[in-house]
């Protein structure tokens, strides 16, 4: 299955993701009560498949597998209750982001990472730090590495980065890079990418403000974008255009506000509905709380519901 999953193609996409379906309403018992409670156990296609609302990660153990668990990874928790994605091996999660990595951002031996993600270390078992992490270590270059506050520090392993004829990638969460631009650091060579959220530090802004804010503050002429989170064992990263690609192990659907069970068509806004078939010892079938459209094998992120339920979707399991 694993095989399978990473050497899924779009031409045999739904039928793997019907298989991990069937696989998991056999092996995921929260997940089979749900998809029981909804009645649809025998999907035809990916838009039957019922998508499990991203809450229960915060309230239910969403596993399809029995063995030992290797790690948990928590969300950052800025909304209270933290989620918590039970893995069972580390390698699927590395199989899904250093491919993803590569054929988006380039060999990350090529590079010098710069990572800010202070909240992510103070809060620990985070899989963006996990993710990073692995990153940095494939750069083999001590000047790589995550860093806080310190300015002179970060400006002096750019300057070094750059006459090492490296290319430089600085991860950060939205406030951490937003203190970075109020100081006119000059990064107009480095790719920015940052991780969202303001996680309870500074006024939530809009993703367009806060990249202008960015891309003034720091002299570049984009910010990139990384869509993850700790319930997802696969990213998307962003252009130029704001526009995200996903691995094709990944796919994005776009569901009515309105009725959960409906799918949207390309192009019209709604909330964004996540394949992701690297998660196969959890849930690959997950209804989020962004708002998006999609585009073939790339989308664009909205916004945020409003309320912290899913409407349409507020079907708990006792």
């Amino acid at each position: 299955m694993k095989n399978k999953i990473f050497s899924v193609t779009n031409s045999n996409f739904e039928e793997i993701a019907l298989e991990v379906f069937q696989f998991q309403y056999r092996n995921n018992p929260v997940y089979k009560q749900f998809v029981d409670y909804l009645g649809k156990h025998n999907p035809t296609s990916c838009a039957e498949i019922p998508f499990l609302p991203i809450s229960f990660f915060k309230t239910h153990e969403i596993r399809s597998f029995q063995k030992n668990i290797e790690i948990k990874f928590k969300s950052s928790g800025t909304g209270g209750n933290r989620s918590t994605h039970y893995i069972e091996s580390l390698s699927l999660y590395e199989h899904s982001f250093e491919p993803t990595y590569r054929d988006q951002l380039g060999n990350p031996e090529d590079q010098i990472i710069i990572a800010l993600l202070p909240n992510y270390i103070e809060q620990g078992e985070s899989s963006l730090v996990y993710m990073v992490n692995s990153l940095i270590k494939l750069t083999n270059n001590p000047l790589s590495g995550f860093y806080l506050n310190d300015l002179e520090k970060i400006k002096t392993t750019y300057q070094s980065a750059l006459v090492l004829g490296k290319k430089v990638v600085v991860f950060g969460v939205s406030y951490a890079l937003l203190d970075l631009a109020e100081q006119q650091l000059d990064l107009s060579q480095a790719t920015i990418i940052e991780t969202g959220g303001m996680k309870g530090r500074r006024k939530e802004l809009t993703k367009e403000e806060l990249h202008a804010e960015l891309k003034k503050g720091l002299h570049v002429n984009y910010i990139a974008s990384e869509y993850g989170m700790s319930e997802l064992l696969s990213q998307a990263y962003s252009d130029k255009e704001g526009v995200f690609t996903t691995p094709p192990w990944m796919k994005i659907l776009i569901r009515d506000v309105n009725d959960a069970l409906s799918m949207e068509p390309e192009g019209k806004t709604g909330g964004i509905n996540v394949i992701d078939l690297a998660n196969l010892y959890s849930c690959s079938f997950i209804a989020t709380q962004d708002l998006g459209k999609s585009f073939g094998s790339t989308f664009q992120l909205m916004g945020r519901f409003d309320n912290s339920d899913i409407r349409g979707c507020n079907l708990l399991i006792e």
